[in-house]
C-alpha cells in the first residue's frame, strides 16, 4: 500500500512539474503584456511606487 502511494504521488509530481514548464512560460508573457501594471507604473501608482521604494531603503 505504502508503495503504491508513493507512486501516485511521484506520478503527480511529475505531471505538475511537466504542466508548469508548459505553462510558466506562457503566463509570463500574459503578465508582462498586461496593460493593468502599465498603467499602476503611470500618475499616482508611480508616485506611490517610487515613495515606498525612498521608504524602505531608509
Amino acid at each position: 500500500m505504502p508503495a503504491t502511494a508513493r507512486h501516485i504521488a511521484a506520478l503527480c509530481l511529475r505531471g505538475l512539474l511537466v504542466s508548469s514548464l508548459f505553462l510558466g512560460p506562457l503566463v509570463a508573457v500574459g503578465i508582462a503584456r498586461s496593460e493593468e501594471i502599465k498603467i499602476a507604473k503611470n500618475g499616482a501608482g508611480l508616485v506611490l511606487f517610487v515613495s515606498l521604494q525612498r521608504q524602505s531603503l531608509s
